[in-house]
């Protein structure tokens, strides 16, 4: 991976993390400051531009490590957490929240990983009941994982926490880094999907259908117990479509070894759709979700109708109590 401009703010320029992620970079200029909201938080910035040639921002996370899920956020467990090492994505899906919630498209990573865990460690000592953690909700967990080595540190870690679930969700197929552990009940590889069409429609830079799938049954053959997330559902009101992709990917797959699996409608809040119309004009989905929202228009019976069909067509393959409507 080549980048333009790698910036490390001082406070963490002989971090170990640092060190490592710069060692394996080939970059024209390192630049450093004191605070990386002085790149990233800046409003003369512009997304769309950026996205083509993102630079990297290596930081310190000071507080806030994590926090908790939204309430219907779950598989399975009572208590749930998010955290994310890093902000932005290498892919650039035409529905994804980041490119409304953030100014930048830069990377920002947060190299104190140590801080992650420990800050896991207090809130699982909290709790009785065992806790789930997700991985890669504003980010995606793998697909950098070849620069950050955030997983290399965190799962020899993680995988001796008896009361604490980690998710990983990715769209990547970039899986060589569990391939190295012997796979551990409490770490949940969990892989986004939605049939090819709307792969190709609205999932930019991202790899197929068929190659996840392919990604997802090595590691099953390597005894991981994997996650599958079909969120956001992305509906086109034609259910034979959904018929035959639910049909491809429960055969392809062994059922016996799906840990869980989620269904989950699109979803955006209004402030993030209306910046994301705003510099998207090309968009056809996000338009379309913000022209329904400016007219009022009430689409909660077409996305239960649409989640519904779903919902009967997952079950045919896999157990009630394995999937979980987000």
């Amino acid at each position: 991976m080549k980048i333009k401009n790698i910036y490390v703010e001082k406070q963490v320029e002989n971090h170990t993390n640092t060190l490592k992620i710069l060692n394996k970079i080939k970059f024209e200029n390192l630049i450093t400051c004191n605070h990386y909201s002085e790149i990233f938080n800046s409003n003369n910035q512009n997304f769309r531009v950026q996205k083509n040639h993102p630079s990297i921002i290596l930081a310190k996370k000071i507080n806030n490590f994590i926090f908790e899920a939204p309430k219907n956020f779950s598989i399975g467990f009572e208590n749930n957490f998010y955290f994310s090492h890093m902000l932005n994505c290498v892919y650039d899906c035409k529905y994804c929240y980041l490119q409304g919630m953030l100014n930048s498209a830069n990377y920002l990573i947060f190299v104190n990983y140590e801080d992650f865990f420990y800050s896991i460690k207090k809130k699982i000592k909290e709790n009785v009941k065992s806790t789930c953690f997700f991985s890669g909700y504003d980010c995606d967990s793998l697909a950098l994982e070849n620069i950050t080595n955030f997983l290399d540190s965190f799962i020899s870690k993680f995988q001796y926490l008896k009361k604490g679930f980690l998710e990983i969700r990715s769209k990547s197929i970039n899986i060589n880094i569990l391939k190295k552990f012997q796979p551990s009940p409490n770490i949940i590889p969990a892989f986004s999907l939605n049939p090819e069409s709307i792969i190709r429609e609205y999932e930019d830079k991202t790899p197929s259908l068929k190659a996840r799938l392919d990604a997802i049954k090595n590691l099953q053959e390597l005894g991981w117990n994997i996650g599958l997330r079909f969120d956001p559902l992305i509906w086109n009101n034609k259910k034979r479509n959904y018929e035959d992709f639910f049909s491809f990917v429960f055969n392809f797959l062994n059922v016996q070894k799906l840990h869980s699996v989620t269904l989950g409608s699109f979803r955006m809040p209004s402030k993030y759709l209306k910046k994301i119309a705003k510099i998207r004009p090309d968009n056809y989905l996000i338009q379309k979700e913000n022209t329904k929202r400016l007219l009022e228009i009430k689409t909660e019976d077409l996305n239960k109708e649409a989640k519904k069909f779903c919902e009967s067509q997952i079950l045919k393959y896999l157990p009630k109590q394995k999937l979980f409507l987000n």
